[in-house]
Formats: C-alpha cells, sequence, structure tokens
C-alpha cells in the first residue's frame, strides 16, 4: 500500500495514501469534530463542522472527505476555524427545537455537545422554522423532524447498509426534510422496525415509542402479576448506561436490578433461548431427513430480519424456521406452564421483554404471536428505557451485589448466552444438533468458523459422516447478497443464521447510543460479543438440551420436543407484506 507524510498541526504523520485528513488526525492524536460523519457509513462533508485549513488550497475543506497527500499542510485549530464551527452549528440550531431538557438525548447528544465546546450561548440566526412532523404511528420508532438536522446518518444506514431505504431526503431548499416515499409514516413504508437510524442519528430526531410508564403502570397494579424478562445480549451492554466500560459483563447486576424494581418474578431469555434450540434443532433434523422438506431452513429469531423476508423475500417465507423467538416462547411458557404451576389465572400476568431490539416492540403486537386470545409479551423495553428506569427508581447499578434469576424459568447454558451476537443462533443449535443427530457426545463446543463479525461466514459441518453446509448472515444488507446467491443457484445450504443488525443484538437498535467519535476507536460488535462469549465459557453447561428446568419443562407439560402441544405453544407463522400500504 502506498504512504504518504503530511504534517497536522505540526505533527508528522505517516499514512495510507487513501486515507481523508479525518483519518489521518486520528492517527495524529488529533480529534477533528464531526456530526455529519460515521465511519464506514456516511462520509458526505455536509455538516461542515470538520471543517480544516489546507495550505494552498483555496476555502475551508471537509476533512472527512478530503484525502490526504504528500508533503500536505493541515491546520486543525485556528481562530478561522473556531468561528466557521461556530457559525455552522449557530446556523443549524436556527432551525431546531431547542426543547433540550426534555429530550430523550440530552446529555447524550452530540450537537448539543458541540454547541457546548463551541461556545454557541444564543441564536443570532433565529427565524423561520420548517413545520413541526411528529411521526409516531410505527410500534416502534418516532421520528420528530423538528429536531432534525439533515446530517442523513440514518438515510446513509438504512440504505447502504440495512438496504431497505425506508427514509430519505425529499423536497428542495429550506423546504427539504427527511421523511419516507411519498410523505408516509414509517409505519406504512417498508421499514423493518430495527431500529439501526435510531442508534446512527446524532440527536434525538430519532427515538423508540417508549414503554416506561406503562411498565410502571403493571408494576402498580395490585391486580397485575408482572413477570420480566432480560435478552442474552442485554448483559453485555447496559452496563454502558452507567459508566461502566464497554464489553463487561453485568448479569448478576442486571437481576438484581429487576428485582429492585419490583418486578413479581424475574426470569431469564436465555431459558427461552435454550428453549428455541431445542425446538429448532428438532425442526432442522427433521428437515434433514425428509427429502422433500424445504431447505436451507432460516431461523426466525430476530423480528427485524422476519418483517425484512416477508416484505422484500416473500418467496423464502417456507424457509423460515416455525420457531417463535425466544422471549416469545419464554411469554408463552409463562402465560401457560408457570401460571398452572403457581395457580396464577393467565390474564392476570403482565410479561415484560427486555431487548436490544426495537423491532420487538412490534414482533410483540403480532397477532400470530398469542395463545387463547392473550399475547405471549405484553410490553417491550429497550435497553435505554430499562435503564432510565432504574435511574428512575435511584438504584446505583454499577454498585448492586450479584443475584440470580428465579427459580423454574430462569436457569440457562452457554448456548443460550450467545444468542446475542452473529454466529451464537447458528453454533448453539450446532452443539445441540450435533449430539441428537451422532449420538456422541461433542468435546469441543465452540464452533470457531460461525463466529466474529464478517458479513457473511460459511462453514460445512460434519455431522459424523452427514456434512451439511451453514451460513450466517448479519444485517439486512448482508442477508440480500445471502438470499440472492441462494435464489440463483450460486450458493447452496442447508442451514442459515440471518440477525437483522449488523453485528446481531449486540448493536441492536435499543442499545446504548455510541457517539460517532467512539466508534471511530471502538469495535463495539467485538467488544460486547466478547462478553456474551465469556460467559459461555465460564458455563458449567454450554449445551441447550442439558438445562436441567429446561427438561422437567418438556417432561412435565410440554412433551416431546416438536410435538403436538410444543408445536402449539412455541411456533407461528408467517406472512407476505407490501412495501407500502
Amino acid at each position: 500500500m502506498n504512504m504518504v507524510t503530511l504534517t497536522i498541526d505540526g505533527i508528522q504523520v505517516t499514512v495510507p495514501s487513501n486515507y481523508t485528513i479525518l483519518e489521518a488526525a486520528r492517527e495524529a492524536h488529533i480529534t477533528i469534530p464531526t456530526l455529519c460523519y460515521l465511519k464506514d457509513i456516511n462520509q458526505i462533508g455536509a455538516c461542515r463542522i470538520c471543517l480544516v485549513e489546507v495550505a494552498g488550497a483555496r476555502g475551508l475543506m471537509a476533512s472527512c472527505v478530503t484525502q490526504v497527500g504528500e508533503g500536505m499542510e493541515v491546520k486543525t485549530n485556528t481562530e478561522k476555524l473556531r468561528k466557521a464551527r461556530k457559525l455552522n452549528l449557530e446556523l443549524l440550531l436556527s432551525d431546531h427545537n431547542r426543547e433540550c431538557t426534555s429530550c430523550v438525548r440530552s446529555e447524550n447528544c452530540e450537537f448539543q455537545k458541540l454547541c457546548r465546546e463551541y461556545g454557541v450561548e444564543d441564536y443570532p440566526y433565529d427565524g423561520a422554522k420548517a413545520p413541526a412532523e411528529l411521526d409516531d404511528f410505527s410500534p416502534s420508532i418516532i421520528r420528530d423532524n423538528s429536531k432534525c438536522i439533515k446530517c442523513r446518518r440514518c438515510v446513509a444506514v438504512c440504505t447502504n447498509v440495512q438496504k431497505i431505504g425506508a427514509i430519505g431526503a425529499i423536497g428542495r431548499g429550506f423546504k427539504s426534510k427527511i421523511a419516507c416515499a411519498f410523505d408516509k409514516s414509517l409505519a406504512d413504508s417498508p421499514c423493518v422496525n430495527c431500529g439501526q437510524c435510531i442508534t446512527a442519528c446524532p440527536v434525538g430526531a430519532l427515538r423508540e415509542k417508549s414503554s416506561i410508564d406503562e411498565v410502571w403502570m403493571a408494576i402498580n397494579d395490585p391486580d397485575k402479576y408482572v413477570v420480566v424478562q432480560p435478552a442474552p445480549a442485554v448483559r453485555a451492554s447496559i452496563g454502558e448506561e452507567f459508566g461502566m466500560p464497554m464489553g463487561t459483563p453485568t448479569t448478576g447486576k442486571l437481576a438484581a436490578a429487576l428485582k429492585r424494581l419490583g418486578f413479581d418474578k424475574v426470569f431469564d431469555t436465555d431459558f427461552g433461548a435454550d428453549m428455541t434450540i431445542m425446538e429448532e434443532g428438532t425442526e432442522l433434523i427433521a428437515r434433514l431427513n425428509d427429502k422433500d422438506a424445504v431447505l436451507p431452513m432460516i431461523t426466525s429469531c430476530s423480528p427485524g430480519w422476519v418483517k425484512y423476508c416477508e416484505t422484500f423475500f416473500p418467496d423464502f417465507i417456507p424457509n423460515l424456521s416455525s420457531c417463535k423467538s425466544p422471549h416469545e416462547m419464554l411469554g408463552a411458557a409463562v402465560k401457560s406452564y408457570f401460571a398452572e404451576k403457581n395457580n396464577i389465572d393467565p390474564a392476570k400476568i403482565f410479561v415484560v421483554s427486555v431487548m436490544p431490539c426495537t423491532a420487538k416492540k412490534f414482533e410483540a403486537k403480532r397477532p400470530e404471536l398469542s395463545n387463547n386470545g392473550l399475547a405471549d409479551v405484553d410490553c417491550v423495553l429497550t435497553v435505554r428505557e430499562l435503564a432510565r428506569m432504574i435511574k428512575q427508581a435511584g438504584i446505583n447499578y454499577a454498585e448492586l451485589p450479584d443475584e440470580d434469576f428465579d427459580d423454574l424459568l430462569g436457569e440457562s447454558t452457554g448456548a443460550g448466552v450467545i444468542f446475542g451476537a452473529t454466529g451464537g443462533v447458528m453454533e448453539a443449535a450446532l452443539r445441540t444438533v450435533y449430539e441428537k443427530v451422532t449420538g456422541k457426545t461433542l468435546e469441543k463446543v465452540d464452533f470457531e468458523a460461525v463466529r466474529g463479525t464478517e458479513g457473511i461466514k460459511e462453514a460445512e459441518i460434519d455431522l459424523d459422516g452427514k456434512k451439511i453446509r451453514v451460513a450466517v448472515a448479519h444485517g439486512t444488507g448482508n442477508a440480500k447478497k445471502l438470499l440472492e446467491s441462494v435464489r440463483s443457484g450460486e450458493k447452496s445450504y442447508e442451514f442459515i443464521e440471518v440477525m437483522g443488525c449488523p453485528g446481531g443484538c449486540v448493536t441492536g437498535g435499543g442499545q446504548p447510543i455510541v457517539s460517532s467519535s467512539d466508534l471511530m476507536v471502538k469495535d463495539v460488535k467485538a467488544l460486547r460479543a466478547k462478553a456474551l462469549y465469556t460467559e459461555d465459557a465460564n458455563k458449567p453447561l454450554r449445551k441447550s438440551h442439558e438445562n436441567v428446568q429446561l427438561q422437567k419443562l418438556y417432561a412435565e407439560y410440554l412433551g416431546e420436543p416438536g410435538g403436538h402441544k410444543a408445536h402449539e405453544l412455541l411456533h407461528t407463522h408467517y406472512e407476505q407484506r407490501p412495501m407500502f400500504k
């Protein structure tokens, strides 16, 4: 690779010739402020906050889109630059909803932070404002254009990464705005509710539809028996909301905090993940043994992916596993098995799921995910929402002693916890399927070939002489590429895992917001996934079928995996969806 040497603020630095000035500055440990920039996703130089002076150039240059050159002399901190950045911030503020104290992103807003740093104290360009528009029809995501700064980070992640394009820029000049095609609501667009737009947004223009008040109301209702369950990926990320280092697993503190909030029972979605493997593994084995079965079988744990399949690839609906997702399975078990064991009226049970995913809010409202007229899950909180509740309750999360989840539906194996990382569902399934097919004990349970953050991973698994081809994709953009290769006949597999979000649940749309500056230097996917794999490695049991409480559930209530009662309670169906309503 060709290297070039340039000088930035008097510091000489040698970097690859394809670097931008912004990237080169990072190598020299110099921070250039950004707003519209998002590493590997949005590099358009639109906000004009990352401006620099380059010797010999006419005018100021946007460092995020200006390539380095041999001998280039760059200045990043001059009076002219500081004034230009402040001016641009003031102009952006002229058409911005400035109700910062009540904004969900207050104190975690990149725009607010820059305004403080550059001493923006008044609004010299206050004038006409674009009409405020609030789109709150989606079950998962709220769009508030009064806070939008038109940085297009949301557009870039939706179009370039997820390959959906549910939102984009429409209109011209002062009337331009970010919206859906035909100015429709997100609820009527191809949006799959993944929430990647929320985590990309630097301000509060996009946020999840909050369920906090509904959950507090349920907890305080003496007629309701409120059960909570956190997803595997929650324990790998929620500590960040309380100042703990990224990638710190906090399972015991999570259970302790949920108990202190007043929930009647604190179960673990990891148990539901183990249950999913029992059902999904059984389904895969049945398909492999049936010459007329539809293959490849594709996982159905990710609701964003499922809706994407229903909307963009309906011909693959028969390939989807009929299994409900882990939290829906656990919710169904709570309102049947647990209710019967404890003589509780299922209609009085209120199940709350804490998820790293905004699409789970949409999923919980699907009529297919219910039994006897009762939804399996009544309410979904994101990790961010749970963190707000913990703070409202005055709980010092970082100082909590570790506690265990409640018995009956709280035990889990290492296979259940890795569901939160891309490749985790595949690996968990293979651990069980191998032993069920071969009748042998799997000595090495780590399937390294399906781990990692590569967009699409492939492997061939030897089930004691019977070989199956598997693939893993994360993010709907990678899913599109993989499915098109299968559809064309270029690729052939027996089993595919797809997660709707890049990196899987660890970087879901409901996870703690990570600033663009941190994204430049931290591998969020890898750090959070490492927390899950560490917990897996430390578990005494690492295969789903070894879960003792799960074995008891099947023996006492469900019967055989894939049997009539299990299918009635734990499986579902899907439907083709129009792109626009």
